[in-house]
C-alpha cells in the first residue's frame, strides 16, 4: 500500500529561512475578502434591479472578483434564478455574467 506524505516530505529539504519566507510572502498577500450583506441589502438589489429592467435604465454593478471590487456599467438582459446570476450587456454589447452572491453594490448608473 502507497501512503503519500504530501508537502511532509518536500519539508525536509527546505531551509528553515526558506519555510518562514513562504510563510510570510503567503500572509503578505492579501486577496481581499468580500463584504458580508444582509437580507435587507439583497431585497435592495432585486428592487432596483426590476426597476431597472422594466425601464430599461442602466445599472452600476459593484462586484467582487478574485480578492478585487470590479465596477461594471449596463442593462440587466436576464435573470437566472436557477443558478442564481444576472446576465448584464455592457456599452458595447458584450455580455457579462454576474453571480448574485458576488455583487456587493447596486446603483443607478
Amino acid at each position: 500500500m502507497i501512503r503519500d506524505r504530501g508537502t511532509i516530505k518536500w519539508t525536509a529539504m527546505m531551509l528553515p529561512e526558506h519555510v518562514k519566507m513562504l510563510r510570510e510572502h503567503q500572509d503578505g498577500l492579501d486577496y481581499g475578502r468580500k463584504p458580508e450583506l444582509d437580507e435587507q441589502k439583497y431585497e435592495e438589489f432585486n428592487e432596483t434591479i426590476c426597476v431597472a429592467m422594466e425601464e430599461n435604465q442602466r445599472l452600476k454593478f459593484t462586484y467582487f472578483e478574485k480578492g478585487r471590487a470590479l465596477v461594471l456599467l449596463g442593462h440587466v438582459h436576464y435573470i437566472d434564478e436557477y443558478k442564481k446570476e444576472l446576465r448584464v450587456l455592457d456599452d458595447e454589447k458584450r455580455m457579462h455574467i454576474l453571480k448574485l452572491t458576488d455583487i456587493m453594490d447596486v446603483e443607478y448608473a
